[in-house]
C-alpha cells in the first residue's frame, strides 16, 4: 500500500472519528441539533465513500478497456 493510500485512509477515519464524537456529544447534551447535523455529516461522509468507489472502479474499467 502506498503512502498515499495510507494518507487518503488516515483521513477518512479521522473525519469518521470526529463525527463520531460530534453524534456522542450531541446525544449526551441533548441537542436536536447537533444531533441532526452530525448525522448529516455522517451521510455526507458515507455518500463521499460510495462515489469515490464508483469512480474508481469506473476508472480501472476504462483502463482496461483501453489496455
Amino acid at each position: 500500500m502506498n503512502s498515499r493510500t495510507r494518507v487518503n485512509r488516515l483521513i477518512i477515519f479521522a473525519f469518521m472519528l470526529l463525527v463520531g464524537i460530534a453524534l456522542y456529544y450531541g446525544i449526551r447534551t441533548r441537542s436536536i441539533t447537533g444531533i441532526i447535523l452530525s448525522l448529516t455529516s455522517l451521510g455526507a461522509g458515507i455518500h463521499f465513500l460510495t462515489i469515490l468507489a464508483q469512480a474508481k472502479r469506473e476508472m480501472e474499467q476504462e483502463q482496461e478497456e483501453t489496455a
